[in-house]
């Protein structure tokens, strides 16, 4: 999960936002929950909003984005002469981390 402590919330000022950079957000972040499905539900629940976005849920996809930014060198490592060894990276603390 992103960070436990963001909870989502009434935003009274409901600023609105382009729609369709909005949109194209979504589209990228769906296209990329194919290899980091930490960031299903997430996604899922800021896509509901597509229609009309505010900028409170645009600040959430940014704060997505930075996320991914910071784990994208986290994953799988395969090299091809290492007879089919399989080398692993994983951030097992990653619940207490706040990104």
């Amino acid at each position: 999960m992103l960070v436990h402590s963001v909870k989502i919330h009434l935003d009274l000022i409901c600023k609105c936002v382009d729609s369709t950079l909005y949109r194209s957000l979504i589209k990228s972040l769906l296209y990329i929950i194919a290899s980091r499905s930490g960031i299903a539900f997430s996604v899922g629940v800021y896509a509901r909003s597509q229609s009309s976005p505010i900028e409170s849920h645009l600040i959430a996809m940014k704060r997505i984005i930075k996320y991914l930014n910071v784990i994208i060198e986290h994953g799988l490592s395969y090299s091809k002469d290492s007879n089919l060894s399989l080398v692993g990276y994983s951030n097992a603390d990653d619940r207490k981390k706040h990104y």
